[in-house]
Parts: C-alpha cells; sequence; structure tokens
C-alpha cells in the first residue's frame, strides 16, 4: 500500500450510525441503577476514551461494582440491537468512490473484532476495505496500538494517509500515526469538542466531497 494513499476510517459514529442504540443501551443501565439518564446533546458532551472514564462521569462507581461487569453488560445490551443499525447517510456511496479513485481503505476500530468484521459483512460493505481491524475484547480502551500495527504492516506514508473518525482520540490517533485526519460531527462527540482538536471538522459524509481532488 506504501505507494498509495489511503484512508483509515473509523467504524462506531463515522460509518456505522450506532449512537442511538449506544445511548438507548447506556440509559438502561443507567436507569436500573437509578442515575440520570443521557439525551443525545449530553451523551456527546461526555463520551471520551477510554470509556471507563465516560462511565465514571455519568455516575457510575467502581468501588460499588467491577468495571469489567459493566462494560460486558453494555456490550451484551449493544449487540442485541446491532442489526438494527444503518450506515450513516452518504458512507456506502463515498467508500464506493474512494474505491473507484484507487485509494485503499481500512477501518481501525476500538470494537472488538469479530463483532466487528460481523457488522461490517452484514451491511455490504467488506468489498470496499483492504483492512479490518478491531481490537481483542469489548472494553473500548482505544486503537492506537492496533493503528500502529496497520501502519507498520503496510509500510504506510503518512503523507499519503488520512484517518478520518467522529472523536477526539481519532484525532489522538492521527497524531501518533503523523498522518492528516478529518472528523466527521455526527457521530459520537459534539462538534464544539472536535474543533478543539484543531483538526478539520465536517458536519456530515457528504462534506468530505470537497476536501478531496476526485477526477472525474
Amino acid at each position: 500500500m506504501q505507494d498509495q494513499k489511503t484512508i483509515i476510517w473509523d467504524w462506531n459514529g463515522t460509518l456505522l450510525d450506532d449512537v442511538d442504540i449506544c445511548i438507548r443501551s447506556m440509559n438502561h443501565m443507567l436507569n436500573a441503577r437509578q442515575l440520570p439518564v443521557l439525551d443525545l446533546n449530553k451523551y456527546r458532551q461526555v463520551f471520551t476514551f477510554p470509556v471507563r472514564e465516560y462511565y465514571e462521569k455519568i455516575g457510575f462507581d467502581f468501588s460499588l461494582e467491577p468495571w469489567d461487569k459493566a462494560a460486558i453488560e453494555f456490550i451484551e445490551l449493544y449487540l442485541q440491537s446491532l442489526p438494527v443499525c444503518n450506515l450513516a447517510s452518504g458512507a456506502a456511496k463515498i467508500l464506493a468512490l474512494f474505491r473507484a479513485q484507487g485509494y485503499h481503505q481500512a477501518i481501525i476500530s476500538a470494537m472488538q473484532h469479530d463483532a466487528l468484521v460481523k457488522s461490517v459483512e452484514d451491511l455490504g460493505i467488506a468489498s470496499d476495505l483492504d483492512y479490518i481491524g478491531g481490537i481483542g475484547d469489548h472494553y473500548g480502551a482505544g486503537k492506537i496500538d492496533n493503528a500502529r500495527q496497520f501502519v507498520s504492516r503496510f509500510n504506510l506514508q503518512s503523507s499519503k494517509t488520512t484517518l478520518i473518525g467522529d472523536t477526539l482520540h481519532d484525532a489522538e490517533v492521527a497524531g501518533e500515526l503523523g498522518c492528516m485526519c478529518i472528523l466527521v460531527a455526527n457521530g459520537h462527540q459534539s462538534k464544539e469538542r472536535l474543533i478543539q482538536s484543531g483538526q478539520p471538522v465536517v458536519d456530515c459524509l457528504d462534506d468530505l466531497y470537497g476536501l478531496f481532488d476526485f477526477s472525474v
């Protein structure tokens, strides 16, 4: 891949429209613990990586219950709802366009690997991708090491690589890789938070067309 331009995609909240099921799953858990529930605005203000910090921000007390128990409870609720999720608006079209323009494309995600691959395949876009990389567990700790391994394995040039995601953590990953970054503000964090990264921020995937020189 080293001589080709490469797009590294985040999955959750960027290509996959899963914000609603994340909020519903978490609110189920918050209700069970008699904690205040989240709406979309509040969720986008507090969601962060590592996700344990997000849990603590919204009221979980891990002196009263194990962190891993809460994490597994969430992922079980999330996976029950995952089949109803669709791709984000414009995702299939822009993946196909990047493919037609000769870009290599990969997904690097903090989602557990087997669940990630199944989700991608179920939504019919696996053929547009050269690589799909999730993590080894359900704890959502982050994906910097995963991204580094991908870049090293394929000897990617940072000047020809762009990471597209929806969180400040994606900007951190891009910084670690030394590659370009674009953040999309219709996912898991608010536009106001994303702007703080100093990276280009667009409102939706359709806005990406103006940032790349696509030949006709």
